[in-house]
């Protein structure tokens, strides 16, 4: 059982648990991105575990008719054991989950998974006309080309700051400089994408670009945050834009949690006062 201290960022330990708290979102109108815990596996059995997984909560998904998408990290599923592994596990997911309506998202990790990811994206995007999403990072210096790649698959490309720390070589380091790499980054993707666009995003300012650029260009988003962080705002924002929540649950959430937990000052204090009782 989750204790209460890692319940505002973890839904729970199990699938039910995950869209229970889903369907309490789809009332107040925001759509769940439901991603099982765990990562960097280094044999093939437990990265072929959570690939059954995903397929069993596909099937919940489908049986439950709950708003809802799954999210799928490279190195759960078998990147670390070797990219053919990671491949067809990621194939497997999507090929299920297309033929049952229910879309996948391949997550982004380190700077050196980045042309795997992209490869087997381009691959299942063009075999299933869409249906399967892929996160990009702004603070990575190669992204702009990638977008100029992306820019004619069909499916979806979630943008984000980028939350690892890739070196200076491959990527920005200065905060400045990864906002505003964020905010060139959009634009060419509102100009030159036909939809798809997920605002991956907690900074109230890129928020507020998206919704210029979208007026500008006319072209249609989502946006997307963090399950406990800036829910106030994901909901308000649900009144009038396609609004979805990253939904983390598994028994692995003790690292997941204490990542959230450090990366801000808000919510490391709400962590404290939940220790403290008050």
């Amino acid at each position: 059982m989750i204790p209460p201290i890692a319940s505002k960022f973890v839904a729970g330990e199990s699938p039910a648990e995950a869209l229970e708290h889903t369907r309490d979102l789809n009332d107040r109108n925001v759509k769940s991105i439901l991603n099982l815990l765990g990562e960097h596996y280094h044999e093939r059995a437990p990265a072929d575990e959570d690939a059954e997984a995903y397929l069993r909560l596909v099937d919940d998904i489908e049986t439950s008719e709950a708003d809802a998408c799954v999210s799928v990290k490279p190195s759960q599923v078998g990147l670390d054991v070797g990219t053919e592994v990671f491949h067809e596990n990621v194939e497997r997911i999507v090929d299920y989950a297309a033929d049952r309506d229910v879309f996948v998202w391949i997550d982004m990790e380190d700077h050196d998974t980045t042309d795997a990811t992209l490869d087997i994206f381009e691959k299942l995007s063009r075999k299933h006309e869409g249906g399967v999403g892929v996160c990009v990072q702004a603070n990575l210096k190669r992204t702009d080309d990638d977008l100029e790649r992306l820019a004619d698959l069909p499916g979806k490309v979630r943008l984000v700051k980028g939350a690892y720390d890739p070196p200076a070589e491959v990527a920005l380091k200065e905060k400045s400089a990864v906002n505003a790499a964020y905010e060139r980054q959009l634009e060419y993707m509102f100009e030159h994408f036909d939809g798809g666009i997920a605002v991956g995003s907690h900074d109230p300012r890129m928020i507020d670009r998206a919704e210029e650029f979208h007026e500008e260009y006319g072209t249609d988003f989502e946006i997307q945050m963090l399950m406990g962080v800036r829910e106030d705002a994901q909901y308000d924002l649900a009144a009038e834009y396609e609004v979805w929540q990253y939904v983390p649950y598994g028994d692995k959430w003790l690292s997941y949690f204490y990542r959230r937990a450090m990366e801000r000052k808000e919510n490391l204090l709400f962590a404290v006062r939940a220790v403290l009782g008050r």
